[in-house]
């Protein structure tokens, strides 16, 4: 397969289909979690649950790295962009993203400079051509984007750019799986592993999934016909008694995954002792902060941040969902209260957030609205 529309093939999609709904053990119900927000923008944008039996349920992970930040991280960071001098710098979906204090955009409706930026490259020229200032970056995402952070440091380092550091809260995704693993709340039969982090780190982190816990995980691309097979290969595992982690993501994910960018993280970032994610609380290792070596660029520490922990709204129920306890739509606020354009938590602001996808795709209740055919 070489283009696009050889993975969205309708044909293909229902013979995956027939092969699932055989492969399913009759009175036996299945739950996978699709680790990643991308897979579940894929699952509802193309429908991909009418091709599913009853028997098998798809849940939602915290894969989605704006949406499990928690609000308090949120708060330090306007606490930095409003210093004179700084400029606070962010990707675009980190900008309606709400703290305790309001968000970037209400920060910066009342005077903050905080710009929008496409990649922390963007942010180091902001600094080379605004020399009297501070720009900070703020770095989220999982292992997929570290790379990319780590790599504008080093640049930053060698050129001497010294008013240039970065607010780090890059995130690693095996702690979150295990303590989804670990919770008495969820009960899974096995995972759609995320396929962008799986290019950086590879499969093998994985395997402790498979050996200690049994159950099996295959890491996924992000076209419809991907999503349909990984959930056929987790279906075959489980017919054949097998947990193991497989790789669907051929075609990108290596099992070694990138080492170069492995290399890069390691020299720039260390993991932290513990970091809090909105509705796992506070995970151990499970997130990275620059090393010592490179303290110059560190926003945490150059900065005072207030590091207050702010509950979420009681109305918001984006822990639940990012556990794949709930579902969107039975969130009390959802698509009333809480739309994209006036979000309450996390999970509607991102593109990658589950309420987003639900919401933008049209899944309100638990079952799909038949579509009327207009003559």
């Amino acid at each position: 397969m070489r283009f696009i529309d050889e993975y969205r093939d309708a044909g293909k999609a229902r013979s995956l289909a027939s092969q699932i709904r055989d492969l399913c053990e009759p009175g036996r119900k299945y739950t996978f979690m699709e680790v990643c927000g991308g897979h579940t923008h894929t699952i509802y944008k193309h429908g991909l649950e009418d091709y599913l039996p009853e028997a098998v349920t798809l849940v939602h992970g915290p894969g989605c790295p704006v949406c499990v930040i928690p609000m308090g991280r949120i708060d330090d960071a306007i606490a930095i962009a409003r210093r004179p001098g700084v400029i606070m710098t962010s990707f675009g979906d980190m900008m309606r993203v709400p703290g305790g204090q309001g968000s970037f955009l209400d920060a910066k409706a009342a005077g903050a400079d905080i710009r929008m930026v496409y990649s922390p490259l963007d942010a180091l020229k902001i600094a080379r051509t605004n020399p009297d200032r501070t720009v900070v970056f703020m770095a989220i995402g999982f292992e997929t984007t570290a790379p990319s952070t780590a790599m504008t440091v080093l640049r930053a380092a060698a050129e001497g750019i010294s008013n240039f550091s970065v607010f780090c809260n890059h995130v690693t995704v095996i702690p979150a799986i295990k303590a989804i693993l670990d919770s008495p709340d969820q009960r899974l039969d096995g995972f759609i592993g995320p396929g962008h982090v799986s290019t950086v780190i590879g499969c093998r982190p994985y395997e402790f999934i498979a050996g200690e816990y049994g159950k099996p995980l295959v890491c996924a691309g992000f076209e419809p016909l991907d999503v349909l097979q990984s959930i056929h290969m987790l279906l075959r595992q489980l017919a054949e008694d097998r947990s193991e982690v497989e790789n669907q993501y051929t075609r990108v994910v290596r099992w070694e995954g990138n080492r170069k960018a492995l290399e890069v993280i390691s020299q720039v970032m260390e993991l932290r002792p513990y970091f809090e994610w909105r509705g796992l609380g506070f995970i151990s290792h499970s997130a990275l902060r620059m090393r010592e070596e490179y303290a110059a660029h560190d926003a945490e520490g150059l900065f005072e941040v207030p590091g207050v922990r702010v509950a979420d709204p009681q109305a918001c129920q984006c822990g639940e969902v990012l556990k794949g306890v709930l579902k969107p739509w039975e969130c009390k606020v959802f698509g009333t209260a809480c739309t994209p354009e006036t979000p309450i938590g996390t999970c509607m602001v991102s593109s990658e957030g589950a309420c987003a996808a639900y919401y933008n795709f049209g899944r309100f209740t638990r079952t799909r609205l038949k579509e009327t055919s207009h003559r």
